[in-house]
């Protein structure tokens, strides 16, 4: 039975391969659009709109179904840091197109390089390249600028996927310095079900498995430090992921 289904988990990681190219190729000219809006704001909203369409087709496709819950917390005319736990590739698609309103996504620089796939990404994302300190402190920059416009900015505090065997990696400050430098609260998502739908530890592996996520409600980042704010931000998203 272990070995169907490992047969089946990587036939099917092919068809997700497979449906994704497919349907980011449909998608592609449609999402650059965004670039005939003056508005950056209006422009970015039209772009996760699209990018919500095409990630709604693609999990319908592999058979992953998305429960979304929380997203009464997200103030119509406020925008927050948005931070998320990190398990698999799978959270990528999944963050940025589901969070309330327009937003981007700090990213890596080399992924950036890919043709055409590449300029899907720059446009719904802060590169930085990790090894450079030019780079952090430029991305950083642009991230408070991304606030000021009124656009979200979604964050994985774990910096890479999470390979241990507990719930959450030692977050890094960067979020929570920048929630502190801005003045914008924090609302922590919890991401469950892509671990079991795609083990980090497999190669080419995917099974169908419901999905979910999970908005928290906004934390506030007034008289506290970043390590205060890093380790109650922590704290909560722990207690949510053992429920």
């Amino acid at each position: 039975m272990k070995l169907i289904k490992n047969i089946f988990a990587r036939i099917w990681a092919i068809w997700g391969l497979l449906s994704f190219l497919a349907t980011f190729l449909i998608i592609f000219l449609p999402s650059m659009c965004c670039y005939l809006f003056k508005d950056e704001k209006m422009g970015q909203a039209y772009f996760i709109g699209v990018s919500k369409i095409w990630m709604r087709s693609w999990l319908f496709l592999i058979g992953c179904p998305l429960k979304i819950n929380g997203r009464e917390y997200f103030v119509k005319g406020n925008n927050y840091i948005v931070v998320f736990n990190h398990n698999t590739f799978l959270d990528v698609p999944l963050s940025s197109p589901f969070v309330p309103g327009p937003n981007k996504t700090i990213a890596k620089a080399s992924f950036a390089a890919i043709p055409i796939f590449g300029q899907f990404y720059k446009r719904g994302a802060v590169l930085v390249d990790r090894k450079n300190e030019k780079s952090r402190t430029k991305s950083y920059e642009t991230m408070k600028m991304v606030l000021k416009t009124g656009i979200h900015m979604c964050i994985y505090p774990e910096g890479t996927r999470n390979r241990s065997n507990e719930l959450l990696k030692p977050f890094y400050d960067g979020a929570f310095k920048l929630s502190i430098d801005s003045k914008k609260e924090i609302i922590p998502c919890i991401i469950k079900g892509t671990k079991e739908a795609m083990p980090i530890h497999k190669s080419l592996y995917l099974l169908p498995t419901k999905l979910s996520m999970q908005f928290l409600p906004p934390i506030a980042s007034e008289n506290i430090s970043a390590k205060e704010l890093n380790k109650k931000v922590f704290d909560i998203m722990w207690g949510a992921l053992k429920n």
